[in-house]
Parts: structure tokens; sequence; C-alpha cells
């Protein structure tokens, strides 16, 4: 089981070693969040669905979930309530008879 607050002690303690909190604010984690999501869909272009370099690929992806997680923290947000409930409101928005099978 990932323990999601181990985690994030680890990058707060990455982050704050190296006193970058003061950059740490709203909108520039969420810009960081974004840019690197933007490096993650780079990894694809001009390429096949499943021709992504995976060490590259582990990098990019790491760089996303850093941020998200951050910009959680910076929001007081319990990371595992708001999955559960967003995984809620997919499943009563996409309910298992109507949508397994159909195009997205």
């Amino acid at each position: 089981m990932i323990d999601i607050e181990q985690l994030l002690q680890q990058i707060r303690d990455f982050r704050d070693a190296r006193d970058w909190q003061q950059f740490h604010n709203y909108k520039d984690l969420a810009v960081a969040l974004s840019i690197e999501a933007s490096e993650l869909l780079e990894l694809f272009l001009w390429k096949g669905n499943e021709e992504a370099h995976p060490e590259k690929l582990k990098e990019e992806l790491a760089d996303v979930l850093m941020y998200a997680l951050l910009l959680a923290d910076k929001h007081g947000l319990d990371i595992q309530q708001i999955i559960e409930d967003k995984i809620k409101r997919n499943n009563e928005k996409y309910p298992v008879e109507k949508a397994k099978g159909t195009p997205s």
C-alpha cells in the first residue's frame, strides 16, 4: 500500500532543504504541474501509442505526481479523500451498464 503521507513528507523535506517553499504558491504549483504534464505528453510526440521511453516516462510522471501532491498539500486537501470522492462521482456519471464497451 502506498503511504501518501510518507511520500509527501519526503517531497517536503527535499523542497525545504533547498528553501524552495517560497516559490510554491498556488499559482506556480499549478503552472509547474501543467508544464510537467506537457513534458510527459511530449514523450509521445510523433510516436506510436506505446513508444515512449520507459525511463523518461517514469521521470516525467514522477514530476507530475510530485507537483500534484504539493498542490493538494498547499490547499490542505486530503489526497485519499478527494480521489475517493472523484471515483464516486465518476461511478455515478458513468455507470457500468451505460459505459462499458462504449467509446469515450
